[in-house]
């Protein structure tokens, strides 16, 4: 795709759900227009901005000072920033203070920040007085890519990864890809790894684009970014209106995030999200090539895309306790732990109901071997 191709990207992509559908937004400049989309799309009358306490620096007070400029109602509430803050305190504590502040139901929740704010906004907006709209204001690849987009929210526990949670779908979500260039580098490459398992799993015309203009990604360059975030989005929201619910087609955008978030979790959060499901597509690949249902090679495909913008280092990690954790993926079915695998990049394999059985003799020897980088 070449610039002339690409142009100034502002684009709307419809999420199917249940109860209708709801807009997502990616347009550079969208910040400059918060005010008036919160209003239009959550008919609120008062606002609770949720952010952490890094992303609230950069943009919460800026969010909150032009909607009290625009007469709106605002409370800024904040959070310590990381994946440990992903948990019951926080949503205990950020509840607290809306019901302190008087937030009743004409209030509308707003999650500014990346994918660990969008989680645990959303996840207050579901239970704050048995359901509130929640508007998600993405600032990071990862969230605007994934985790604003879809209508999952919640939070982790002791025993893994995302298990405490609700469906919730935002009232819209709006994304600015400008503000990917306040980002490290080494933060847009973690967040990219959900676009490359999109591209994965379903469009492997998306997969090599994002190989051909990654430099530019990884630089946050607006038009390409609002692009590869456009596709990643568009791709998302067809198995979404598809299967809302998890149960069954939706499965496939879980992708290496059996393994994944395994690893994860055996780090204790310090790994970065990108990188555990980053190796745990690889091992997920690696199973799959030595069931017969994925062709021989296409590991090595994903290692040469994936470690071109991270380092795949999981030597730190045991595979013991790694494997301790798969019993309490949300995929498990009668007590055994289920895959998503894939036939090739772009083509998921649709076994049954879209994930695969996989022997704990098998997966514990493929995250040994993703682990030892072998």
């Amino acid at each position: 795709m070449t610039d002339e191709e690409l142009g100034a990207v502002t684009s709307i992509v419809d999420v199917a759900t249940s109860s209708g559908s709801y807009p997502v937004h990616i347009s550079a400049g969208l910040l400059d227009e918060l005010p008036r989309l919160l209003v239009e799309y959550s008919g609120a009358t008062r606002f609770a901005i949720i952010a952490d306490d890094h992303v609230a620096l950069l943009y919460g007070e800026r969010i909150g000072a032009a909607c009290l400029e625009a007469g709106l109602d605002v409370t800024v509430l904040t959070f310590p920033a990381g994946e440990a803050s992903k948990n019951r305190k926080s949503w205990s504590i950020l509840t607290d203070e809306m019901l302190e502040a008087g937030l009743g139901r004409d209030c509308c929740v707003v999650g500014v920040g990346g994918g660990v704010t969008t989680d645990l906004a959303g996840f207050v907006a579901a239970t704050y007085l048995r359901g509130v709209p929640v508007i998600q204001v993405p600032t990071s690849y990862l969230a605007m890519i994934d985790a604003s987009v879809g209508g999952k929210t919640g939070v982790d526990v002791r025993a893994g990864k995302n298990l405490v949670g609700a469906f919730h779908p935002p009232a819209a979500v709006l994304a600015d890809p400008e503000v990917l260039g306040t980002l490290p580098q080494e933060e847009r490459a973690q967040g990219l790894v959900e676009a490359f398992k999109h591209g994965t799993i379903l469009d492997a015309g998306h997969f090599e684009h994002l190989i051909d203009v990654l430099p530019r990604l990884l630089d946050a360059e607006p038009e390409v970014a609002a692009q590869a975030v456009l596709t990643s989005v568009q791709i998302k929201a067809a198995v979404v209106g598809r299967d809302e619910f998890e149960g069954g087609y939706r499965q496939v955008l879980n992708f290496g995030h059996t393994l994944g978030h395994a690893i994860e979790a055996a780090s204790g959060y310090t790994m970065g999200h990108g990188s555990a499901i980053a190796l745990g597509m690889l091992g997920e690949a690696d199973i799959g090539e030595r069931l017969g249902v994925t062709d021989a090679g296409t590991r090595d495909t994903l290692q040469a895309a994936l470690s071109a913008f991270l380092a795949l280092d999981g030597s730190t990690i045991d595979a013991g306790e790694a494997s301790g954790f798969l019993s309490a993926d949300k995929k498990v079915r009668a007590g055994r732990s289920r895959y998503v695998l894939v036939e090739r990049v772009g083509t998921v394999s649709e076994g049954e109901q879209w994930t695969h059985d996989v022997p704990d003799a098998l997966a514990l020897e493929a995250l040994r071997r993703v682990l030892a980088g072998s």
